[in-house]
């Protein structure tokens, strides 16, 4: 599975989308207003998710549209915290799926119980009314239609603001979660590794984030394995740092890395550290291609989170990101816990030839 934002389309449309190695698609994001509407922020979006749906439908694959978003969940709150605001929210994703022959809904709320972006609200009562507001869209839909969940590493937010002991009831409901692993470090001084696999050296600062830790999380709380998807990032972070090893744990030139926006930090698709030659393939034996570091920069790996990083002292320079190396070890790890499968943000960011998406099916086929 995958997550496909309208604002790649320029690069990447959707026509170009490999339904050959991907089962259901995320359109993202749809964006719920005040008065608890729902609408697109950009006028190409109706249009492209029509394509979309076409394209998928043409290869027997299924589309999913995400509402909500790191920058669109301030109204969730709102929308789920009466009877008749959930029957009109409701209403609002029924519109949208028959308007788009949609084959599910998926709801990216960051976070219920507690902030995400500065100005969202957020009421203590926000997992049992998007309970309520889940169960009341189950019973108002065709239960072939999938309504589905992005999550954090954690469970819901309880009244008291920590994680939810029973989640069973939203399994119930929800087809299935995917949990976000990823973002755990982002651009820094002191770096650490974007989507940690484990905590392999039990001395990370943030120990519950990571996706052997999730997976129990959610488990524990009695959200069925089987109805758990692996989140995985297509990109990574580019630091300013002359760091030899990633946080958490006790000179040739070198070509500058710029950000997916430009920026000397932020966030860098696995494309664009190929593009822009940090990384170069080569082919292996077996025909999957393989990733070095190039143009000064050296690639180590950290054995702690099970990821690679890039470093280059010239620039003052890195990355922390997943490659097929990684992600591999990702989709096995998926396939050994029972997991449904796994997803990505987002689409665009593999490369032309697959690279990312061959070596996660490769895991999930493993034996």
């Amino acid at each position: 599975m995958g997550y496909y934002p309208y604002w790649v389309s320029y690069t990447f449309p959707p026509e170009q989308i490999d339904f050959t190695k991907y089962d259901w698609v995320d359109f993202a994001f749809v964006t719920l207003n005040s008065t608890y509407q729902l609408f697109f922020e950009d006028s190409s979006c109706p249009d492209l998710l029509h394509r979309m749906v076409a394209a998928a439908h043409a290869k027997g694959k299924h589309v999913k549209a995400s509402i909500g978003g790191w920058g669109g969940s301030q109204y969730f709150s709102s929308a789920v915290s009466t009877d008749n605001n959930r029957r009109f929210f409701v209403q609002e994703v029924i519109r949208i799926i028959n308007t788009y022959n949609l084959d599910g809904i998926d709801f990216d709320w960051e976070y219920p119980g507690h902030q995400g972006l500065p100005g969202n609200q957020v009421n203590p009562a926000d997992s049992s009314n998007y309970l309520l507001f889940l169960q009341l869209l189950r019973s108002s839909l065709p239960r072939q239609l999938k309504i589905t969940a992005a999550t954090s590493q954690t469970p819901f937010t309880d009244a008291t603001g920590q994680p939810m002991q029973d989640v069973s009831a939203f399994a119930q409901v929800l087809d299935w979660i995917m949990i976000m692993n990823y973002d755990v470090w982002q651009s820094s001084p002191t770096p650490g590794p974007n989507a940690p696999l484990y905590d392999g050296c039990h001395n990370s600062t943030q120990p519950e984030a990571n996706a052997a830790s999730a997976v129990k999380q959610w488990g524990q709380a009695g959200f069925p394995l089987k109805k758990q998807i692996l989140g995985v990032p297509y990109y990574g972070y580019v630091s300013n740092s002359n760091v030899t090893r990633l946080r958490t744990r006790a000179s040739s030139p070198s070509t500058r890395l710029a950000s997916d926006d430009g920026a000397d930090q932020g966030s860098i698709s696995f494309r664009n550290l190929v593009s822009q030659g940090a990384l170069v393939a080569s082919p292996t034996t077996n025909g999957r291609r393989t990733f070095t570091a190039s143009n000064g920069f050296s690639r180590y790996w950290d054995q702690c989170s099970a990821t690679p990083f890039l470093r280059s002292q010239a620039s003052n320079q890195v990355v922390s990101y997943d490659d097929p190396e990684s992600l591999r070890m990702k989709g096995q790890f998926a396939k050994k816990m029972g997991l449904l499968g796994m997803n990505t943000w987002d689409l665009s960011g593999d490369t032309p030839q697959n690279d990312l998406v061959i070596a996660l099916i490769d895991g999930l086929s493993s034996s």
